[in-house]
């Protein structure tokens, strides 16, 4: 943090234009454990926290002249957690995004650094994302982190923009073995007046090419249709029979599957808006196959949770029902989820209200309703979070 303080001082003193900010945050969270959960029985396969206190930096700094900008975003965490097990503390620092760019020329760009490479309109899941399928925007709470990159990127014109881009590796926090360590990005985006869409090629060295579309449409004032495909081979995946005598396989690597979601969003007069999206997951199990996942479980449940697929099942209805986003007096949002395959639902929502001009209040709370063998209610009951925010500075 100080070193950072040091090089805005001195790009100030140096003639370039430097900036910061950042937010304070606060926050307690309950979550219920599930008694009788299939995958986690008495919480000795996750290990969830039931209670945790958590102190939170989050800071956002630029410097930068003509030709040369850096940003940077430090997070500094300060974590409590609390379960049958005990008491556990997790303190750490690290940089969730940071970069260097320098403009070679009107239309060229080279950058270097921790880059946030994620697309798409979608809020439930992001298929045209290979690094962030869920990306994060049904948790407002959740601080994404960047991947180590190397990008040029050229944008011809004001419609039209190209990246390539190396990826040295996941950044701060990657599962091991790292997957995505030295891929290569490729991405074509191009926008008009009511209309956008991108193209996404990602090769990692030892899987073939995932390929993703994303793309949106203004129909008119209030109403927006949008869509993301991705066509991805994963490095495994747990097979699941429909038959439950039958033992689970793994898959290495996994076949070539296609995720595909569609949605729409409309805005009110009053600034509030509602969305619906569908989502499509071939590579997740049919009812039969979820069935006999939950029944391998009760013997394997260390396997079953360990190497779940992203998705349980194959079909997903997501809405959002929001406030409008320039309100001074605070936001609020409402979330419903279900399962076509297995019929379980998901409500959660997220309100913030404004104290005064730098300090907020906010709650989330996640309600899953089913049983222990449906994805959504398997580990927990319910799950609520509260705290205050303070801008800085």
């Amino acid at each position: 943090m100080l070193s950072i303080f040091a090089i805005t001082a001195s790009a100030a003193e140096s003639g370039w234009n430097t900036s910061w900010d950042g937010t304070l945050y606060g926050y307690g969270s309950n979550t219920a454990l599930r008694a009788d959960s299939v995958l986690n029985p008495d919480n000795q396969i996750a290990g969830l926290s039931q209670r945790s206190d958590t102190a939170e930096m989050r800071l956002n700094f630029k410097a930068e002249n003509e030709n040369v900008r850096f940003t940077a975003r430090p997070i500094g965490l300060l974590r409590e957690t609390y379960n049958a097990s005990g008491a556990q503390q997790r303190n750490e620092g690290y940089f969730s995004l940071w970069q260097v760019r320098v403009q070679a020329s009107e239309s060229w760009n080279v950058a270097a650094g921790r880059d946030l490479l994620n697309w798409g309109p979608a809020q439930f899941r992001s298929p045209s994302s290979p690094f962030y399928f869920d990306n994060g925007r049904t948790d407002p709470l959740r601080e994404l982190v960047g991947m180590d990159a190397l990008k040029l990127t050229w944008t011809p014109d004001m419609q039209s923009a190209v990246n390539l881009a190396r990826i040295v590796r996941s950044g701060y926090g990657a599962t091991q073995p790292d997957m995505w360590r030295q891929s290569w990005l490729m991405k074509f985006d191009r926008r008009g007046d009511g209309w956008a869409y991108g193209l996404v090629t990602v090769k990692a060295p030892d899987l073939p090419a995932f390929y993703g579309v994303h793309g949106q449409t203004t129909m008119n004032d209030a109403l927006m249709l949008y869509g993301e495909i991705g066509s991805s081979v994963r490095s495994y995946a747990l097979q699941s029979p429909a038959d439950s005598t039958q033992p689970f396989t793994v898959a290495t690597p996994s076949s070539r599957s296609t995720t595909s979601l569609a949605g729409t969003a409309y805005t009110f007069e009053s600034g509030k808006s509602l969305a619906a999206e569908y989502l499509h997951e071939d590579q997740g199990y049919t009812p039969a196959q979820e069935n006999a996942y939950f029944q391998r479980a009760i013997t394997l449940p260390g396997t079953a949770l360990g190497m779940a697929p992203r998705l349980l099942g194959r079909d997903y209805l997501h809405m959002v029902w929001q406030s409008n986003l320039l309100e001074d007096s605070g936001y609020w949002r409402l979330m419903y989820t279900r399962s076509f395959t297995d019929g379980g639902n998901e409500l959660a929502g997220y309100g913030e209200a404004v104290v005064s001009t730098r300090i907020s209040i906010f709650t989330l709370a996640i309600l899953p309703v089913g049983n222990a063998r449906q994805e959504f209610s398997a580990l927990y009951t319910r799950s609520v979070t509260a705290g205050l925010k303070i801008a800085l500075p």
